[in-house]
């Protein structure tokens, strides 16, 4: 995790649930790049905001920022508002998520369950190579134990290991159909993830960054476009 601090420890960040931010950075051959990172901190936070970024080997931004040493300077522009989340919206809101497209993700839910008034359920799966490559485990695991009637999280890995326990192999409509709500006018299933699996799980995005209709796991189980919302 990285924390960017503020110029005043009473700064606020401008952040809604959900949005994002962009990070400037240098790529491998020395030219501006520049990457959309959503803030894991809370809308309310002061002073900072929280990134979480996973380092990739070819990540031009990624690698730029893993690479800074504390107290340097990163160029941070937004926030660009995304879904507009407010409490209580929807009876129970599924999530679908791979790799770092959790960070959405937490940013929905540290607001949902940091609401004392907000009584949204929320079901989330999980996606990941490896058990090595799960990111939050401990905050969801927490929420579980604190919230066992609002809060389910199932952990699915491409490359499980021999004592791994949790779900196995890509998301399937059958695991969708046992981990997430059924479709409904109460409910919103929240995707993000990579190409690959967006295409296989919500359907690709439409022309301009639109959300597009809705596709794959999703519509065989008979979710419409109003009942989907893909980050």
């Amino acid at each position: 995790m990285f924390r960017v601090s503020f110029p005043k420890e009473d700064q606020s960040s401008g952040l809604t649930t959900a949005s994002f931010v962009l990070i400037k950075g240098i790529d491998k051959d020395g030219k501006p790049a520049v990457r959309p990172y959503t803030p894991i901190s809370t809308v309310d936070t002061k002073g900072h905001l929280d990134l979480l970024i996973k380092k990739y080997p070819e990540g031009n931004v990624s690698k730029y920022v893993h690479d800074l040493k504390v107290g340097e300077s990163v160029q941070v522009k937004g926030p660009f508002k995304k879904l507009e989340y407010k409490p209580n919206m929807k009876k129970t809101i599924g999530m679908v998520a791979g790799g770092t497209g959790i960070t959405p993700m937490v940013q929905v839910i540290e607001t949902i369950f940091g609401n004392p008034d907000d009584k949204t359920s929320v079901n989330l799966i999980f996606a990941n190579v490896s058990e090595e490559d799960i990111l939050c485990k401990e905050l969801f695991d927490s929420l579980e134990k604190v919230h066992p009637d609002r809060f389910k999280v199932y952990y699915t890995l491409d490359k499980p290991g021999e004592s791994w326990k949790g779900g196995k192999g890509f998301v399937s409509a059958a695991m969708a159909k046992e981990h997430l709500p059924a479709p409904s006018n109460d409910s919103l299933i929240l995707f993000c993830g990579p190409p690959p699996m967006l295409k296989a799980v919500a359907g690709p995005k439409g022309e301009n960054y639109t959300q597009g209709e809705v596709g794959g796991v999703l519509k065989e189980l008979g979710f419409t476009q109003d009942m989907v919302y893909k980050f």
